[in-house]
């Protein structure tokens, strides 16, 4: 079933397959154009209650990916595991989780784009070797993966999903190593970005990239040890946080406790400026700096950098809000709730009717005509991407009476693709990789548009004073990616899941 939005004065066919309402939405012509997370991951060593302590983890983390879930549980050598399409509070229920017995496991919640939508692909992903069984989940994207991959094939292996996670399972299997000397050797190889769990029975292995480009963090619940790539996971369940995984380290627990290794030394720290800016909640912290505050320093940067006269601030929910305190804060321009979220248009497995589809933007977002209506509006966002939903957002602001609309992002111009796990549009549908500024402030009709510099995201942020942007991942706006790469022959997809 196919219906048209309107996209500036352009019908754009939208295309609702599948039970759920985004299934495979990774498409271009989606009624929010947001980047979307790659993944999240979520394990539990020691825990009598893993599996239920993995499903509200998951739960904490359903904003890194709402299409697929799954967990893993081990119990005497014996692995249990539930995978399945849907939210997390969907895919696990009452008896589904009691039948996931064991003291240690691990778990995934999953976006995928288009096209990879389909159950093979969910994580955990369970294999079978000589070693025993195999559970492995990932956060990333590994970019070198078409090249291993080929060489894999070549030499006999035969894959079962199109998730380069199943790389790493190979890649293991195939060495003659032990487990530890085999999972250092197996990313070794890797070049990209990401946060893996590995499990077997009796033994639970996390590692980071050499960059630190996603995050994971551990934590203490009682004797037990937890891993999440959000610290907001670990509060969810009561745990204490410990420490961020280093990047490039391998931490292994089994009956004798905690073991730190690494299998690669830490070269330029780079952690992705997306988590800060958008990606993570903002009560979650990322090598000790929290989301919430860092999202205010770049509101009031852009306060500094960018005044402009007006009568009230807004936010675009959620993720801006933060920021737009910020701004205002730092002005004196009172932050109104000039936008309205509806928390529950996520999905449905109803169809809506071709009259509401049509409506699409103020299904799920509102402008309160009472507080716009005859105001001089900064709207605060955090990214443009292809700028079809600032268009919406601005229009919509000036249809319910907004004298003026400024925008203020609270990023530098997105102008390259992401190839370390976040899902990205074609270069050629980058706004800002073809037009300048003040042709994106025309193409989405606002009166005045900023993006922060890159000094006062990094500032912002803070990070490692002594490293190289303060340890930070710029290149989806400078060009300047940390790992070397021939980027044509990179997977494209963008996320490890597909």
């Amino acid at each position: 079933m196919t219906s048209s939005v309107a996209n500036g004065g352009t019908a754009v066919t939208k295309l609702w397959t599948g039970d759920y309402y985004n299934e495979g939405n990774g498409d271009k012509d989606s009624i929010f154009d947001k980047l979307k997370e790659e993944c999240g991951v979520f394990g539990v060593f020691g825990h009598p209650d893993a599996a239920n302590l993995s499903y509200y983890g998951l739960h904490a983390l359903q904003h890194r990916g709402e299409e697929s879930c799954g967990i893993c549980t081990s119990d005497n050598g014996t692995f249990h595991y539930h995978r399945g399409m849907g939210l997390v509070k969907e895919v696990f229920d009452r008896d589904k989780l009691e039948s996931l017995v064991g003291s240690q496991a691990i778990g995934h919640v999953r976006y995928s784009t288009a096209g990879a939508s389909r159950l093979a692909n969910a994580q955990p992903l369970v294999f079978k070797y000589r070693g025993g069984d195999l559970a492995v989940c990932t956060n990333g994207n590994l970019v070198n993966e078409p090249g291993i991959r080929k060489e894999l094939e070549d030499s006999g292996s035969i894959f079962q999903t199109t998730s380069d996670t199943e790389v790493i399972a190979h890649l293991i299997a195939r060495s003659p190593k032990d487990l530890v000397e085999a999972v250092k050797d197996a990313f070794a190889r890797l070049i990209g970005g990401f946060a893996f769990l590995i499990q077997t029975q009796g033994r639970l292995i996390a590692a980071c990239d050499p960059h630190g480009l996603r995050p994971l963090v551990m934590g203490r619940l009682g004797d037990g040890y937890i891993f999440a790539s959000e610290s907001c996971a670990l509060e969810t369940i009561g745990a204490v946080y410990e420490r961020d995984v280093q990047p490039g380290e391998l931490l292994i627990l089994d009956k004798d406790g905690l073991h730190e290794d690494r299998f690669a030394p830490l070269e330029r720290r780079a952690v992705c400026a997306m988590e800060y800016i958008y990606f993570a909640r903002p009560d979650s912290d990322i090598y000790g700096v929290n989301l919430h505050t860092s999202r205010k320093r770049m509101g009031q940067t852009l306060a500094q950098e960018s005044f402009v006269d007006a009568d009230i601030v807004t936010g675009v929910p959620d993720s801006s809000i933060s920021a737009a305190i910020g701004y205002a804060e730092q002005t004196g321009i009172p932050y109104e709730l000039g936008l309205i979220k509806n928390k529950y248009t996520g999905r449905t497995f109803i169809q809506p009717s071709q009259e509401l589809r049509e409506k699409g933007v103020k299904m799920k977002l509102s402008a309160v005509r009472k507080v716009v209506e005859g105001k001089r509006v900064v709207m605060i966002d955090d990214s443009i991407v292809r700028g079809t939903t600032s268009l919406r957002i601005v229009n919509m602001l000036r249809e319910a009476g907004a004298l003026e609309v400024h925008v203020r992002i609270t990023s530098p111009p997105f102008m390259n693709p992401c190839y370390y796990g976040i899902d990205t549009p074609n270069p050629a549908d980058l706004i800002a990789s073809s037009k300048t500024v003040e042709e994106i402030r025309q193409a989405i009709n606002a009166d005045s548009l900023y993006f922060l510099s890159e000094k006062g995201l990094i500032d912002s942020v803070g990070g490692h004073d002594d490293e190289y942007n303060r340890g930070l991942c710029l290149a989806c706006f400078n060009n300047d990616y940390p790992t070397p790469v021939e980027f044509e022959d990179a997977k494209l997809t963008s996320c490890s899941c597909d």
